[in-house]
């Protein structure tokens, strides 16, 4: 097949936009040169794409409403059966609905992707199937994920299953209210700034953001590769385990992926908090929207982990409290750069891309008035600091990335597990639909500041629940070193089994 060729008027626009003067005559010339250029196109577009054979049959599903979507925290249900054994037999599981699951529409929570139907498996949906797993459908998340509440996403907000007009949190919002509320036994979350932990917090149900790279994000719509995570949320420690045991592992197709360390985590289970050192990190409370009660019942938490046999006492990590400032830039500069202007795959990396994905986010361009206004004040923030300041302060945050891991890992020394809470507050009213625009942004990214830093260092980092309050749950979040996740199920196992976090 030939690929079309510019035109003279297109050629010249290009010429322009890269601060170039060309004579028409000039233009020509350069024009008529490209040709052999365009010719190792026409071969590469006749070729077929590269993609991971989808190995388990179903059907589209179907978008359910009323009755069958109390929380609307469905976008599509249908059910793909896996092997016949291993180990999530008998286990159901929603995907957030960033995943693709060939042949089952995805609109990742947007207006401008909705009719997308993947043609691959990502590789941990593969990894489910292949362990008996049953999928059951693809669950509603914010608009591009851009989101720690759970009222951006296209089809209109998620609730709280502890209390319906209360948010979800985000951006995995479904994901979090379909395990709480028992619809599913297991659900993958996405994390680029605590969108596996907000929900999770606000649901009331575990959530583990593991070490970057340790799951591949192959087959994932992604927003940032360096800060890209994804993985599980479950309404016990034993489930999260388990299933973060089965995605784990290279998959040869994700840069992300260093040579990750895995380990069998549902060995951690049942081993008790005797000689385990936590340590209660003073930056992460007293934030300017902390709610006390939060900040108590973490407290609280680490109290109960010392009577389980650690010893628990408060350190200082000074750098954590200008963490999320320096994952801003990455966050902003970075999504506008692969998500948006990269079509959501961007460039210079090796690995696998989804081309169709490609070509169907690319339309955004046409519908740019549709998206969300929490995605709107992100690109606009990106776009002026990459088009005005050369991409200076992306890169200064990604080399003070370094000095704050390196600030978590010496605190990470004397202590096995850092604690803090994971967000400052509970669950949220969610805005109404007429809300004023500070409100809605206000609602969007409030509970950032404890969970985007681990986004940049790539910290294992998950929440787990430690009491209610004004009937919402509150939740903790233990950081670990990096590919010690083990030591982190350890610890929430034994809370989970020494308490009722219910009645705390």
């Amino acid at each position: 097949m030939t690929i079309k060729r510019p035109t003279a008027e297109q050629l010249r626009e290009i010429v322009t936009d890269l601060g170039m003067n060309l004579s028409a005559e000039r233009l020509e010339e350069f024009r008529a040169l490209m040709e052999g250029s365009f010719a190792s196109y026409d071969v590469v577009e006749a070729l077929p794409d590269e993609k991971p054979a989808v190995k388990y049959p179903r059907t589209p599903g179907y978008q359910p409403h009323g009755h069958e979507n109390p929380f609307n925290a469905w976008y599509m249900k249908t059910t793909v059966k896996g092997a016949p054994g291993g180990k999530l037999s008998g286990k159901t599981v929603a995907l957030k609905d960033n995943i693709c699951l060939a042949g089952v529409p995805m609109m990742n929570g947007a207006s401008t992707l909705e009719g997308f139907v993947p043609d691959i498996d990502a590789t941990i949906v593969t990894r489910i199937l292949d362990e008996g797993g049953t999928i059951l459908g693809k669950a509603h998340c914010e608009y591009f994920c851009l989101s720690g509440g759970s009222h951006t996403g296209a089809l209109g907000p998620v609730h709280n299953p502890h209390k319906p007009g209360y948010s979800a949190g985000g951006s995995s919002s479904g994901s979090g209210a379909l395990v709480a509320s028992g619809e599913v036994d297991m659900a993958i979350g996405g994390d680029q700034g605590g969108s596996i932990r907000m929900p999770a917090s606000f649901c009331g149900i575990y959530g583990m953001k593991a070490s970057w790279g340790l799951v591949p994000y192959t087959g994932v719509m992604p927003i940032e590769s360096t800060i890209d995570h994804t993985g599980p949320m479950t309404a016990t420690v034993a489930d999260n385990a388990l299933l973060l045991e089965v995605l784990a592992g290279a998959d040869g197709l994700d840069p992300r992926q260093y040579a990750p360390e895995v380990a069998p985590y549902t060995e951690a289970l049942g081993k008790g908090m005797a000689g385990l050192r936590i340590g209660v990190v003073r930056e992460g409370f007293g934030w300017p929207n902390s709610e006390p009660d939060v900040d108590a019942k973490v407290r609280a938490a680490g109290e109960i982990f010392a009577r389980l046999g650690a010893t628990v006492q408060e350190i200082d990590v000074p750098m954590h409290r200008i963490g999320k400032d320096i994952w801003t830039p990455i966050a902003l500069e970075g999504l506008q750069a692969q998500m948006m202007t990269g079509n959501g795959m961007g460039f210079n990396w090796k690995g696998h891309y989804s081309v169709s994905l490609l070509d169907a986010h690319a339309g955004w361009r046409q519908r740019a008035d549709e998206l969300s206004d929490s995605l709107k004040i992100s690109m606009f923030l990106g776009e002026y600091f990459i088009r005005y300041h050369r991409g200076r302060f992306y890169a200064k945050a990604q080399n003070q990335a370094r000095r704050l891991r390196a600030a978590y890992d010496t605190a990470l020394e004397s202590c096995d597990l850092l604690l803090m809470p994971t967000l400052p507050v509970k669950a949220t009213p969610l805005p109404s639909a007429d809300a004023p625009l500070a409100l809605y942004i206000q609602r969007a990214f409030e509970m950032l500041p404890n969970t985007a830093p681990f986004d940049v260092t790539g910290h294992p980092a998950m929440t787990i629940p430690c009491g209610m309050s004004e009937g919402l749950p509150v939740g903790a979040m233990l950081v670990g070193s990096m590919f010690d996740e083990s030591t982190i199920y350890r610890a929430a196992h034994a809370f989970e089994q020494g308490t009722d976090w219910r009645a705390l």
